[in-house]
């Protein structure tokens, strides 16, 4: 692949945004920026706002497939279909289930190899299974209990090296030196689906817990004499706290309290989208529970909670540019960078760095996705 470039007004860069100017592609990598026009190049690409490929660490499932069909194409289906929500870099995420499926969720991840022009696998999430049935979601409670760890030692082998993250309720029995040990193993573990007070919380993050699931969803509130979960996501120190912003799951003003609360570099935007995204409305199952899509939600249709969303990472990020929450680069930083911190990765994704693989999430000045790039070429374009 030949050296070229692409001229845009703004670049988001590590140091900031800067432009207008051209940054240089060759063999599928980041090469520099500058303010003048390189000599010598094939092509010129002309855009707009060029950001990193989005980084999704919360994704069950799109286009119709779920992590926990088990199947490698449909695996594959997903990388591919993401492109369109700016997303170059994800984590499959499983569910509450048999200790088995999980285990095999996690070799069809290991086994997975990316292929040119799809969102690549950076690593493994598992939300569950032992988590608190009294926010179980749409999680099975059949198979939830207290943290095993020769079972997530069985799980870690099965992803053979990939990054792990696993979510658990802190308030099970032998939660922080189950915390303790799984990190000590390589292993991000994060706090939701929990009914947890606030020193049960705080007890997990000393442990060495780094991650709050969709804080607001799934988790005790904050209460003025229990502070609970939610008081914990919001000033537990060094962490990193998920949302979902997607219009449903949590009202923009509170959104902002977490922001503001936990500071933009610690907020992971994510979308905890489930198959039906990128879907026509209708019912579907998911891991044996029956939804319903309808007005741009997912609910379960025994008892009607939430599911899950159906949106892409994309919108996620000019919700909040909407909403006047943050500024384009902060929502992108929120969408790149810091999910790809939160989980290790940020080695391989989330920035435009020379000699990194040339991701990209292009927009347009009011924040609409315009193009994807996948290792210098463009992936999807509008």
């Amino acid at each position: 692949m030949a050296t070229y470039a692409i001229h845009a007004n703004s670049f988001f860069l590590p140091g900031g945004p800067t432009g207008p100017g051209y940054l240089t592609v060759t063999d599928g990598v980041f090469g520099a920026f500058s303010t003048d026009a390189p000599s010598g190049v094939e092509r010129i690409d002309e855009r707009d706002l060029v950001a990193p490929g989005l980084v999704d660490t919360h994704i069950h499932g799109f286009d119709g497939h779920d992590v926990m069909d088990l199947s490698a194409d449909g695996l594959d289906a997903m990388a591919a279909g993401l492109v369109r929500n700016g997303c170059t870099s994800f984590f499959p995420t499983t569910l509450t289930a048999p200790t088995e499926r999980i285990a095999e969720a996690c070799s069809i991840a290991a086994a997975h190899v990316n292929k040119p022009g799809c969102a690549k696998v950076q690593g493994i999430y598992l939300e569950g299974p032992w988590f608190s049935e009294r926010y179980k979601g749409a999680q099975n409670p059949a198979y939830m209990g207290n943290p095993d760890l020769h079972v997530l030692e069985h799980w870690m082998d099965c992803a053979d090296g990939l990054a792990f993250k696993i979510a658990l309720a802190p308030e099970n029995d032998g939660a922080a030196e189950f915390v303790a040990k799984a990190t000590a193993m390589g292993a991000v573990v994060a706090l939701g689906h929990s009914n947890a007070t606030y020193e049960e919380a705080r007890r997990a993050v000393d442990a060495g817990a780094t991650v709050f699931v969709h804080t607001y969803n799934a988790m005790s509130p904050l209460h003025h004499r229990e502070p609970g979960m939610v008081g914990a996501a919001l000033t537990c120190p060094g962490v990193y706290d998920e949302i979902i912003c997607d219009g449903n799951h949590v009202n923009p003003v509170s959104v902002n309290v977490v922001m503001r609360a936990r500071g933009k570099d610690q907020v992971c935007l994510i979308t905890d989208c489930l198959a039906a995204g990128g879907m026509p409305e209708g019912d579907y199952v998911m891991e044996g529970l029956p939804i319903t899509v309808k007005d741009g939600q997912a609910r379960l249709k025994d008892g009607g909670n939430l599911a899950g969303s159906i949106v892409g990472l994309c919108q996620c990020v000019k919700n909040v540019v909407d909403w006047g929450l943050a500024t384009p680069a902060e929502a992108v930083a929120m969408a790149t960078v810091n999910p790809a911190r939160s989980t290790g990765v940020d080695d391989v994704c989330g920035s435009i760095k020379p000699g990194r693989a040339a991701d990209m999430a292009c927009f347009t000045s009011s924040m609409d996705l315009e193009a994807t790039y996948v290792d210098g070429e463009v992936a999807w374009e509008a």
